[in-house]
C-alpha cells in the first residue's frame, strides 16, 4: 500500500493520530527534503528509512518507489501539507493507477484550505496554485480557469508584488486576502486591494482574490461594443481591450479573441 500522508503546515502538533500511526507502520518514507522531514519524524520518535522524492527526481525515482511499494507499505509526504497539491505525487498516483497497485490518502492540513476559511470569501472557489514565470504561461493558465469567481494562488515573498500587479493588469481590481505563516506563532492575515503595495521580507503567501464585484454598466454591452466605447473615447484598441478586460474581470487575451470574431 502507498499512503499519501498530509503533514503539518506549521505547528508540529497539527497532525492526525492516523498519520502518525501510518508513518510508524510503513517500511519506508519518501519525502521532499530528508533533513526537513527528519525534524517531524524525530518529534514523534519515528525511525524509518527515509528517501528523497522531490520535483527534480520525481520521474527518475518512480521505478524505485514502485519497487519499494511492491515489497511493503510506503508513505509519501511533502515538506508541509498535502502531497500532490503543488508538491510531488501526481506522477506516482498515475503510475499506481496504471499498474493497479493500491494507494490511499491520509487526511490532514493543506494551506489553501485554511486560508480560504480565514478569508471569509464565499465559495465556490478555484485553486490555481503558483503562477508560472513566463507571461505567456501565466496567460495560458488564467485562460484555462473561470476568473470571475474566487481564485486561490500560492506566491513567495519575492513574487507577491509582481504576481499581484500581473493579476491587477489582467483581471482588474479585486478584494484580496493575503495569509502567511499559517498555524505558526507569527500567523498573519491581511485584507487589501489587488492594486495595493505589499511590503514583507520573508515567507510564502496564500493569495486569495474575491469574486468580481458588481459589473460596470458597460459590461451590459457586447464585448465588441464595450471595446468600441473606449476606442470612441480616444483609447488605442490595445488600451481599450485592456480596460474592457479589467471591467469584466477576465484576461486581455479573452477579450482580444472575442474581438476577432
Amino acid at each position: 500500500m502507498v499512503y499519501f500522508v498530509a503533514t503539518p503546515i506549521g505547528n508540529l502538533k497539527e497532525i492526525t493520530h492516523r498519520a502518525v500511526e501510518v508513518l510508524q507502520s510503513v517500511d519506508a518514507i519518501f519525502c521532499e527534503d530528508t533533513r526537513h522531514s527528519q525534524v517531524l519524524l524525530n518529534h514523534y520518535q519515528i525511525k524509518k528509512p527515509l528517501y528523497s522524492y522531490h520535483k527534480f527526481n520525481e520521474k527518475s525515482s518512480l521505478d524505485f518507489v514502485l519497487q519499494q511499494a511492491q515489497k511493503g507499505d510506503v508513505a509519501v509526504i511533502s515538506d508541509a501539507g498535502m502531497p500532490c497539491i503543488n508538491d510531488p505525487g501526481n506522477i506516482l498516483v498515475n503510475a499506481l493507477k496504471q499498474q493497479g497497485m493500491p494507494y490511499t490518502v491520509v487526511s490532514g492540513p493543506s494551506a489553501f484550505v485554511n486560508a480560504v476559511v480565514m478569508s471569509g470569501f464565499q465559495p465556490p472557489f478555484t485553486y490555481v496554485g503558483f503562477l508560472p514565470e513566463k507571461t505567456k504561461d501565466k496567460q495560458a493558465l488564467l485562460d484555462s480557469v473561470k476568473t470571475d469567481g474566487v481564485l486561490v494562488f500560492y506566491t513567495s515573498v519575492h513574487d507577491v508584488q509582481k504576481d499581484m500587479q500581473y493579476l491587477y493588469d489582467t483581471l482588474g481590481e479585486r478584494d484580496v486576502c493575503l495569509v502567511k505563516e499559517l498555524t505558526k506563532m507569527h500567523e498573519t492575515v491581511r485584507f487589501c486591494k489587488l492594486s495595493d503595495k505589499v511590503e514583507d521580507d520573508k515567507g510564502e503567501f496564500v493569495l486569495i482574490l474575491d469574486k468580481k464585484q458588481a459589473s460596470n454598466p458597460l459590461c451590459n454591452l457586447s464585448v465588441a461594443d464595450h471595446v468600441a466605447h473606449y476606442v470612441n473615447c480616444g483609447m488605442s484598441k490595445n488600451d481599450a481591450i485592456k480596460q474592457t478586460a479589467k471591467d469584466r474581470g477576465v484576461s486581455k487575451n479573452q477579450i482580444y479573441q472575442q474581438t476577432l470574431n
